[in-house]
């Protein structure tokens, strides 16, 4: 990891003569959580190119914030020690969670980390909507921020009456993974054959957000559901949150879908892109988290794992979604209820499922544009004489490399033996 070197007076700046480029506007990524740095990078990519911008990470102590430092390091980004970013003067911070963000010395722009404001939380007798509360945008007392980036002008109404006095500083931007996933559509054949699918392969992604009422929350029951699936003409992709990998542990987590990796189902790491996944597949089982919100966009079939109502924000995309997926029964074989949801999508649910997907943005397509007029604003520059570009998703590596990777590092990969294609 690259370090910017200060120097240990009351006012921290970068040492200077370890400089090459100097006066530039100084722009602080807050990375909390991979799932932060990730939806940040959708950001400060934005500034990509310009020299008169110098951008640097810093990664505040987070329960979750296994892998960040390797998602900075991978990045190549320059570092600086929580307790050495707070003493310094920024002329603008990104972030995607409150956490620590009231000891930063910059105008902030708090964004939401995933699809809308699907969940809510409940603390003592007080219910509220994560991310539009007075605990998310002001904490520990911090003053308003500069700007809150919402998704949808709907959200607007929810901060409204969660958080009046933000209204004056929220931004209607939209959102940059429906935006880069609906560009990437086109790219599905590219997608699925970079993932080693075959000709008349199928793909089933299960998907999970964190906590316990998730769909790995009941990962004892599902388990031996998902290695019914397993069929030579048929694969799985499972992608888990990476607050269950982080709140557990990598080895924890593999260790638990050992047998899935032996049987040929690829478990997708935290740090990889799940996105270019869900766009590969044919049918996507999940529950209330944003990456099953996000699979409406893919044209699919949903069977919900998991949707607890106490969880769901009841103005969101995700209760509708949830009044509308089929949900897995216990009583019958997870075959046949693919096959049943696959017909009925075709009947009755792709009309309704993208319904719930224009939900996702009031600003579709507009994302980049839109966040880097904000950006450049804040930051007093005018934008570069280019359009903002809103890129496909790369290809992604074949599902067998992941289950390899497994294999390789904790001793335990796909059972040759059993026939099982991985």
């Amino acid at each position: 990891m690259t370090a910017l070197r200060v120097f240990e007076g009351r006012q921290q700046q970068p040492l200077r003569e370890w400089l090459t480029l100097t006066g530039r506007k100084r722009v602080l990524v807050v990375v909390h959580t991979v799932p932060y740095g990730k939806r940040l990078q959708e950001v400060f990519c934005l500034l990509e190119s310009d020299l008169r911008v110098q951008v640097v990470f810093t990664a505040p102590p987070h329960p979750f914030s296994d892998g960040v430092a390797r998602l900075i390091e991978r990045l190549g980004g320059a570092v600086l020690p929580w307790e050495v970013a707070v003493r310094m003067e920024f002329d603008l911070a990104l972030a995607a969670g409150p956490r620590g963000v009231e000891q930063i010395r910059a105008p902030l722009i708090m964004l939401p980390h995933g699809a809308n404001f699907l969940k809510r939380v409940t603390e003592g007798a007080v219910t509220r909507v994560a991310g539009l509360g007075r605990q998310d945008l002001t904490p520990g007392g911090r003053g308003l921020p500069a700007a809150v980036v919402l998704p949808h002008r709907d959200d607007l109404a929810g901060l409204a009456y969660s958080c009046p006095e933000a209204l004056p500083v929220a931004t209607v931007v939209g959102d940059p993974v429906h935006d880069r996933m609906v560009a990437s559509l086109p790219r599905r054949g590219a997608y699925r054959r970079a993932l080693g699918l075959g000709k008349g392969e199928k793909l089933i992604a299960v998907v999970s957000t964190w906590g316990s009422r998730s769909s790995f929350g009941a990962i004892e029951a599902l388990l031996p559901r998902l290695l019914e699936l397993v069929r030579r003409n048929r694969k799985v992709a499972v992608l888990v949150h990476p607050n269950v990998w982080s709140g557990h542990g990598a080895w924890q987590v593999r260790a638990w879908l050992a047998q899935c990796v032996r049987r040929g189902i690829a478990v997708v790491p935290p740090e990889a892109d799940w996105r270019s996944v869900l766009i590969a597949a044919d049918t996507i089982i999940g529950d209330h988290g944003s990456v099953t919100l996000y699979g409406t966009l893919t044209g699919v079939p949903i069977l919900l794992a998991a949707s607890p109502e106490q969880e769901i924000n009841p103005a969101s995309p995700a209760a509708a979604l949830a009044r509308t997926a089929p949900a897995l029964s216990p009583a019958h074989s997870l075959a046949s209820q693919l096959t049943y949801v696959a017909a009925e999508y075709h009947r009755h649910h792709r009309e309704e499922y993208g319904a719930i997907a224009a939900r996702i943005t009031s600003e579709p397509g507009r994302f980049s544009r839109n966040m880097r007029r904000l950006l450049y604003g804040l930051l007093g520059l005018g934008q570069p004489a280019h359009p903002a570009p809103t890129r496909p998703l790369p290809l992604p590596p074949p599902l067998a490399s992941w289950s390899a990777a497994s294999g390789e590092r904790y001793g335990y990969g796909p059972d040759t033996g059993t026939g099982v294609s991985a």
